[in-house]
């Protein structure tokens, strides 16, 4: 097999020691403390907790969760969460801005449990993985080896425990090209895979649950973006990252199977959104927007079919 990522070798998987040679190769490159624990910091109207912090730095990554506390036990409850893969920035960006702004038009009907950056440590060094080359997306099942997909799961579990029903749950992520270039072959390496070339498709999509895509809620959702940023088309084969396309920007994943974070609760309404912020089409500000929107065109459908 042609050598395709420097750490490794071509054919095998990772060692323990190539993992360490991978994780001495990340460097902080952007401030959890100044650009999400502070902007939670400012909010007002919202319960904020801590969830569990993260091994490598309790004190530099705490993790957070933001409340809403007036509409009352008897409301549908909501879970929106942002930044599993740390390095989609709009993820996190966009649950902020929900919070900062469109929250309020849902505090007096939902419960909103907002988790707007699930692994610090991956948006600071602004990787897909956690420190243990983990993918967290793929690690939401028992005994997890991905402290923040554990974490997470464990705060789920203390809600549903307390009474709390999820009628929706909205992750909130972005597919860069970033994706192709460096983690995709970071992936393939790990594994001792051949690399499979692929395409990043050009616009916003949602990744619905194979057991239960609710197609007119996705439907609704698209709608919604659709009036801040351009959907994504279907490639010449009908698919989007090789996925069939089901309908105009949606395409369907087995949840639960694959281990994705959307699939963490029992809620009648699940979305895994996917904004493109390379497109020159785009810029931050729109990427943040058009989560917002996202969260905002699910919601009022959740709502209305409730």
């Amino acid at each position: 097999m042609d050598r395709f990522h420097p750490i490794g070798t071509p054919g095998q998987p990772w060692t323990e020691a190539d993992k360490a040679t991978w994780f001495a190769q990340r460097a902080i490159r952007r401030s959890y403390a100044d650009e999400v624990l502070r902007k939670i910091d400012v909010l007002t109207g919202f319960s904020v907790e801590r969830y569990g912090v993260l091994p490598i730095d309790p004190h530099r990554y705490p993790l957070r969760v933001v409340r809403s506390t007036r509409a009352g036990g008897n409301a549908p409850w909501v879970l929106i969460t942002g930044g599993v893969h740390g390095y989609e920035t709009s993820g996190v960006q966009g649950a902020l801005e929900f919070l900062a702004t469109a929250a309020v038009d849902y505090v007096d009907r939902l419960n909103l449990v907002v988790c707007p950056c699930v692994s610090p440590w991956g948006y600071e060094v602004i990787h897909r993985w956690n420190p243990h080359a983990i993918d967290p997306n793929r690690s939401f099942f028992p005994d997890s080896p991905s402290e923040e997909a554990a974490a997470l799961m464990r705060l789920v579990r203390s809600l549903e425990a307390e009474g709390a029903e999820f009628l929706a749950h909205l992750d909130l992520h972005e597919t860069t090209d970033s994706d192709e270039t460096e983690f995709r072959p970071a992936l393939a390496a790990r594994d001792g895979l051949p690399l499979e070339p692929g395409t990043i498709p050009d616009g916003f999509y949602t990744v619905g649950d194979t057991e239960n895509p609710q197609d007119a809620f996705q439907a609704a959702i698209v709608a919604e973006v659709q009036r801040v940023t351009h959907i994504a088309p279907a490639d010449d084969n009908g698919q989007i990252i090789g996925a069939d396309v089901t309908q105009h920007g949606v395409i369907n994943y087995p949840y639960r199977e694959l281990g994705l974070c959307a699939g963490v609760t029992r809620a009648r309404f699940t979305t895994t959104t996917e904004v493109y912020p390379d497109s020159p089409r785009a810029t931050p500000e729109i990427c943040n927007a058009a989560q917002v929107a996202a969260v905002c065109g699910g919601l009022d459908h959740a709502l209305a079919h409730a």
